[in-house]
């Protein structure tokens, strides 16, 4: 059986990335800078959110595959498992990935609504498909969050970085109720397509002469 890595820190996830640790409870990784990786699994005592450009092998979370295809948005939450497999070929994955400790947003606003987000949730396993404009903007939120880490630290970069990442997340929330919204229209109307196709057949001699319609015929 495959091991399972535990992952209770942001130094912890620095260190198995190869990066430098600038902040104790958030960091931010352009994945672009980072050895090439295969097959592992991660047992998450933080928060993350991954932004894939390359698909760099099968995701799974928890014991569920994800629904993860290039240029999409993977988020994970304390408590959770998520892997790739990679059939054991290391592979370089191209993105960003935001990983930040619980601790970093208790007793904020944040953290009292980060339940909210149900993107976190192990039942949501589907990833967010971006537009290229949808991903400029996710972008330009991780680049805000770096660039806050890397200022020295004084008594308004919790603040802000907490900000950064809670823009980011509302951005994340707003994208994905586009998504389903698109996909529930795109139901919607196959769904008028296919009662308006019963109507007719009832409406028309077939149903007394063929019976009741087949599959191949609805399809």
């Amino acid at each position: 059986m495959e091991q399972v890595e535990r992952i209770d820190t942001v130094r912890q996830y620095n260190n198995s990335m190869e990066v430098d640790t600038l902040h104790p409870l958030v960091s931010v990784v352009n994945f672009n800078e980072i050895p090439a990786v295969q097959n592992f699994r991660r047992y998450m005592g933080i928060y993350a959110v991954f932004l894939k450009n390359i698909k760099c092998g099968d995701m799974r979370y928890g014991c569920q595959p994800y629904d993860y295809e290039d240029g999409t948005l993977v988020f994970v939450s304390p408590g959770q498992v998520y892997g790739v497999d990679s059939k054991g070929v290391a592979v370089k994955p191209s993105g960003y990935g935001l990983v930040f400790h619980p601790d970093l947003i208790k007793g904020t606003h944040l953290g009292k609504k980060i339940k909210d987000y149900t993107f976190f949730s192990y039942e949501v396993n589907e990833a967010l498909h971006l537009s290229k404009k949808e991903r400029k903007t996710i972008v330009t939120c991780f680049e805000k969050i770096q660039e806050e880490i890397e200022q020295n630290i004084d008594k308004h970069s919790k603040t802000l970085i907490v900000s950064n990442v809670e823009l980011l997340l509302n951005y994340c929330q707003r994208f994905y109720d586009r998504q389903f919204i698109t996909r529930s229209n795109v139901n919607s109307d196959i769904l008028g397509r296919f009662e308006k196709l019963l109507s007719d057949y009832f409406q028309s001699d077939k149903a007394l002469v063929l019976g009741l319609p087949s599959v191949t015929y609805s399809a």
